[in-house]
């Protein structure tokens, strides 16, 4: 008798660790899909973007962001399964963004990222999702017209950038190439009268353009310097991801989220858009 009832108390004290052993594990899995920065399941997606250029991507003062980069993202994570707030939107900086995918810090990056061969030995691309061009953005009433205009003029890029190079090396050597740290700079330089245009992107231009101070002071010039496609970088070899993106931005396409995506936030500067990119054709 007195062996019946050890047995039946071991009995009893094992179920009950069992069962604190089960509900504990249920606990944890919870938690560990509610910061998920992959799949769906009802965790959250972190997607990299821009914080600082408007039209594209910009984190406004109320914490809130706005841009196609941001448009392009939002719609590709719905299509993905995460609702808007189910998105956490991280700053990918230019020099950061290869890093941020291989250490796993976003799932993917909307971020005015042109598609190359130098990055796509380290990053995987969908798209792409916009055709942009190297342009000169100068005042309304400027004769500027044409890249040999720039030869005495004071022209403005960010420091090291290529589109800046490009113009005054190959283009426009005469050009006083002026360097300063953002493109806010520039872009405020050009309305003082300190610098006489400013390249990069015209996407990129068209964004800064568009902004409410600016209206109707600006213009593009449409050179079409060069040609950017800009891409939705993935881990590398994550094929599985770059599969899905592309089938969300056809489908952008098609119900004509993209072209309403393009005129709310290039439409102020008086953008010319190429048309939607077809998916795997680069434009070089």
């Amino acid at each position: 008798m007195k062996l019946r009832k050890v047995t039946a108390a071991s009995t009893v004290a094992l179920v009950l660790a069992l069962t604190a052993t089960a509900c504990g594990g249920d606990n944890k899995d919870d938690d560990s899909s509610s910061s998920s920065s992959g799949g769906g399941g009802g965790g959250k997606i972190k997607i990299g973007i821009k914080y600082d250029q408007p039209g594209l991507g910009l984190k406004k003062p109320d914490g809130s962001f706005a841009g196609f980069d941001v448009d392009v993202a939002t719609y590709v994570a719905k299509q993905l399964g995460y609702d808007k707030d189910k998105i956490e939107f991280v700053e990918t900086k230019s020099a950061d963004r290869e890093n941020a995918l291989e250490r796993g810090d976003v799932k993917f990056i909307a971020a005015t990222y042109s598609i190359n061969d130098k990055r796509k030995a380290k990053v995987d691309f969908a798209g792409p999702y916009l055709l942009a061009h190297q342009d000169l953005l100068v005042k309304t009433d400027s004769t500027i017209s044409k890249a040999a205009d720039l030869n005495g003029k004071k022209l403005c890029s960010v420091t090291g950038s290529t589109s800046a190079q490009n113009i005054h090396d190959t283009i426009a050597p005469k050009a006083n190439l002026k360097e300063l740290s953002s493109y806010s700079e520039c872009i405020a330089g050009l309305q003082s009268g300190a610098v006489d245009a400013v390249t990069t992107d015209d996407s990129i231009l068209a964004g800064f353009a568009s902004q409410d101070q600016y209206k109707g002071k600006f213009k593009l010039t449409g050179l079409k310097l060069s040609n950017e496609n800009y891409g939705i970088g993935v881990k590398k070899g994550d094929t599985a991801d770059v599969d899905k993106i592309n089938k969300a931005l056809e489908k952008m396409v098609s119900d004509g989220s993209w072209q309403k995506a393009v005129e709310a936030n290039f439409g102020p500067a008086n953008y010319k858009n190429e048309p939607a990119p077809k998916i795997g054709v680069i434009v070089k």
